[in-house]
Formats: structure tokens, sequence, C-alpha cells
């Protein structure tokens, strides 16, 4: 993976469940040496490229088990029969990255791929993850918003409107002020928080704000600069209209913002 040679892809998400991992279906029954996996994962990255994936799955389906009944499998894509590739998924945005649908009708996985060698730890192994994952994406969303607003400012310096720049009417200016405070206050605190996850204390109800306020300051930020760019920031020949379809998804994925906010709330 490190050199390139494989993509790995991570397969939680299924048609009834996305934020909620607990709703998963798929189901693991093991029989000998083996593991029989059925089920459907959907809105996979790298879905139809991957060479491993690893599968969020269901090892005991007792109405007791809880959390303690999910499991993550790697599966080898090339070596497990009764696995297939559905159709790549049409996206609004992020065209250059592949999304899919994946299915298993009793594909056969050894019990060797069970990650961590132990059943049952699935949902705690993904949990481990989930604080570093949303501030990646709060780290994206922040950079992202900082390059849209280069752009734009770039953009109402040259752009003229009635005789004169864009840049020097009033409500131009003001938007652009109020996105470079909105940018420098979520870098305060999105520093504040690749510090403590690299000193081992970030917790899970900092890292939900931070991709929460990160992701919805992007999506209001780069809303404001396509309508400063007008027309043109609705064409996709213009870096701008690229950057509002390509991370509107930002509010999404990691856990959906209205997630985010009750994993906040929870904690009053």
């Amino acid at each position: 993976m490190a050199r390139g040679d494989l993509v790995a892809a991570l397969a939680m998400s299924e048609p009834g469940a996305g934020s909620d991992v607990r709703a998963i279906r798929t189901r693991a029954r093991r029989e000998g040496d083996t593991y029989i996996v059925n089920g459907q994962k959907t809105f996979i990255t790298h879905g139809h490229t991957a060479d491993l994936i690893c599968l969020a799955v269901k090892t005991d389906t007792g109405e007791d088990a809880g959390v303690r009944g999910f499991s993550l499998l790697v599966i080898e894509a090339g070596e497990t029969p009764g696995f297939k590739r559905g159709r790549r998924l049409d996206k609004v945005g992020l065209k250059a990255q592949d999304t899919a649908e994946l299915f298993f009708e009793d594909a056969r996985v050894p019990v060797a791929n069970l990650l961590g060698g132990v059943e049952g730890r699935g949902f705690y192994q993904l949990m481990e993850q989930l604080a570093k994952e949303r501030i990646n994406i709060a780290m994206q969303a922040l950079a992202l918003s900082e390059a849209a607003l280069a752009e734009t400012v770039a953009y109402v310096k040259q752009r003229e409107v009635f005789g004169k720049r864009l840049i020097d009417f009033q409500n131009t200016r003001i938007v652009l002020a109020e996105a470079k405070t909105a940018m420098a206050v979520t870098r305060s605190f999105v520093e504040v928080c690749i510090d403590r996850l690299i000193a081992g204390t970030l917790d899970g109800e900092t890292a939900a704000m931070a991709k929460w306020w990160a992701t919805e300051k992007q999506c209001e930020v780069i809303d404001n600069c396509v309508q400063l760019h007008g027309g043109y920031g609705y064409m996709l020949d213009y870096p701008i209209a690229r950057m509002w379809s390509d991370g509107r998804i930002q509010k999404i994925w990691g856990g959906s913002n209205e997630v985010m906010k009750e994993l906040i709330a929870r904690t009053l």
C-alpha cells in the first residue's frame, strides 16, 4: 500500500446504514477455517479499484450481542469467491474518485483475515480511529475553504461590474471579511485539535466539534465565493465550481454533521 501497488477501501456503509454503524446487516458466519459472508455495501470509496477491503460485518447476530457482535474482515478482492463489485456511482462531485456498491453472496473469506484475530472487536476498532478521521476531514475543509477564499479574492480584484472592480463594492468586502475571520477562527481550533491528536489526548466530542464546525464553515464560505463569481461560479471550468461540488460531501461522510451534534449533545 505504501508503494502504491495496492489500493485499500473501508466498507461500512450500507443502503440502510450510514452514520449509524450499528445498523449494518452484512453477516459473516464461520464454517471451520472460513467465514461465509452475505450482504451489500454502498457508497464505498475506491470500491471499484480496491485490492484490499476492510469490511464491517456482524459475526454475532444474537439479540444481546450489541456492539460486541461486530468484526472487521480484510477482503482480498481478487481471491474471494462470491464477492463482486457493483456499478460505479454517479456523484455530484469528486468525479476522479470511484465510489461503488459491493455485493457478497456466500463469499468465502479465510478466518485468518479477521482483523485483530478476535471476533467482536470491530466496533471498537472503528471507534478508535474515528476521531483521527474526523480531524482529517476538518483539515481538508479548512484547506479547501482557504483555497476558495484566495481564489475569490483574486477574481474580485480583476472582475469589473458597473465600471468598477467587484472588490470595491462594500458587500463584497463584508462577505470576504466574514470569510477570512471564520477561517482564522477555524484554523486556531483545528490546530489545537491536531496538537491533541499528536499528544494522544483528543477525545471524540472535540473531534466531532471540529468536523462539524469546519465543514459547515467550508460550505458556507465556498457558497458565498460561488455567489461572488456570478454565473462563472456555476461553470465547472472555474476552480470555485469544482470546490463547491467536491466539498459538499464533507458534511456527510465521516458521520453526518447531524450525528456530530448528537454526539456532542450526549456529553452535556
